[in-house]
């Protein structure tokens, strides 16, 4: 059976209230957490960029939630055999809980090392060797890896969890999704037309029978922006103020700097919120919009507000939202 997550967003707010808003979110029936994994907000005035992973160890302790990290970028910031390093030790100290998110990363993060940021089919490739790399480690071998990208010299995990955790990966376009569906246990992707979204499931399904899996065993997770107030004006005003990256209808991997989204976010109008950001007081219109997606397949749905008023917005979903969803049995 599928549930209703949480999203931290690491990009807005600080690790210690998130902490205590995954904490309310247990309490009021979400049964997940998905963290974002930045280096930098969209825009200054979102105003943090917390180190996420060493906050998903005290997320273990002070709830029972599934979580998991939406989504790393392996082979920039970080080396794919430290990624593997640092999910295996989440997932040995807590069995069954934890999921790694992965994704090919954007420039806005990963410029910082100095190094040249590639195109768009470069990144897919190191995406690709960079789960190569985690998977093999995850076995409790001792791991040698040269490929075009990566290096790994005599690599061993010694801290294992009774299984590796899944790998979901972050995926927009048809190629991708087929790549995920032979390679991982899950896509992750982002709200949007019915049309693309079938698209992408289906590309996904596709890749996974080919690779001899089942794909009704896989994971299919559908994080969703909304911004919820006492009215419709109130909430549109919240998404132009607090995520105006939300309008932005154009792919954004190649922006490096939080100054430029600044600027670009003058341009940004209501209108462009269209099927990006659900932007309504009306919690039976939260349900409907979830809904759909649940019908179209989703099995976990992590949900972002984008406004300061988590605590509302938490304690209302508990008592409106959650238990007017529909999740089909499990198989």
């Amino acid at each position: 059976m599928g549930f209703l997550g949480y999203a931290a967003s690491f990009e807005q707010f600080h690790p210690n209230d998130m902490l205590r808003w995954a904490r309310l979110a247990e309490d009021n029936g979400f049964r997940g957490v998905m963290a974002s994994d930045h280096f930098h907000p969209w825009v200054p005035s979102q105003g943090h960029s917390a180190f996420v992973w060493a906050w998903l160890g005290a997320l273990g302790v002070q709830t029972s939630l599934r979580f998991g990290t939406g989504v790393t970028p392996p082979g920039y910031r970080y080396h794919p055999a430290i990624i593997a390093q640092a999910a295996a030790t989440l997932e040995a100290m807590f069995p069954g809980r934890f999921y790694l998110g992965l994704g090919a990363g954007e420039a806005l993060n990963e410029h910082i090392v100095g190094a040249y940021w590639p195109e768009a089919p470069v990144r897919l490739e190191r995406l690709a060797e960079s789960i190569e790399i985690i998977q093999q480690l995850f076995t409790g071998k001792v791991v040698k890896y040269r490929s075009q990208h990566f290096n790994v010299e005599s690599a061993k995990l010694y801290t294992l969890p009774p299984s590796p955790p899944p790998i979901y990966v972050a995926t927009a376009g048809p190629i991708q999704a087929y790549r995920t569906g032979k390679m991982t246990d899950g896509l992750i992707t982002v709200g949007a037309s019915d049309e693309k979204l079938k698209m992408l499931i289906e590309r996904f399904e596709r890749g996974a029978r080919e690779a001899g899996k089942d794909p009704s065993k896989l994971a299919k997770i559908l994080q969703i922006k909304i911004s919820f107030a006492d009215s419709e004006e109130a909430a549109v005003e919240q998404a132009m103020r607090e995520w105006p990256n939300g309008g932005m209808a154009f792919p954004k991997g190649d922006i490096r700097n939080p100054e430029d989204f600044e600027a670009m976010a003058k341009l940004v109008r209501p209108e462009h919120f269209k099927n990006r950001v659900l932007m309504s007081p009306d919690l039976d219109e939260h349900v409907a919009h979830i809904q759909h997606f649940i019908d179209l397949g989703f099995h976990e749905i992590y949900v972002h507000n984008v406004g300061r008023n988590q605590d509302e917005f938490i304690t209302a979903y508990g008592k409106h939202v959650v238990p007017k969803l529909k999740w089909p049995a499990s198989e």
